[in-house]
């Protein structure tokens, strides 16, 4: 079973950073695609950023130039640099990623069908 935990939300003033951490925890597995999404109180969850394991990255036209995605696969994390904090980036951050189960079989790596894992969520509050 695989397991995200987010961490780093918090409160910050209009113009301020954050920086927001996923780590997937468990075994025998692989991430493909690694996800950040957002969701205000009576919208709905909207794509924020997302970058490939090779390090593609596309971005929401709303952040692109403050918000910068990354990722460390020696640690299966993924970052979310938010600068430039406006008070509409105020919602709850979920991470998500494409989970690609593999074991090995008399030295074969085989792999299952990927699915999406989705973290808790963390609440980022930008006050004007």
């Amino acid at each position: 079973q695989v397991q995200l935990v987010e961490s780093g939300g918090g409160l910050v003033q209009a113009g301020g950073s954050l920086r927001l951490s996923c780590a997937a925890s468990g075994s025998d597995f692989s991430i493909n695609l690694m996800s950040w999404y957002r969701q205000a109180p009576g919208n709905e969850r909207e794509l924020v950023a997302r970058i490939t394991n090779g390090g593609s990255t596309n971005y929401a036209d709303s952040v692109k130039g403050r918000f910068t995605i990354s990722r460390d696969n020696a640690k299966n994390t993924v970052y979310l640099q938010m600068n430039s904090l406006k008070p509409e980036d105020s919602a709850v951050y979920y991470c998500q990623a494409e989970i690609e189960p593999c074991t090995v079989v008399a030295g074969t790596m085989i792999s299952y069908r990927p699915f999406d894992s989705w973290g808790q969520g963390t609440q980022v509050t930008v006050s004007s």
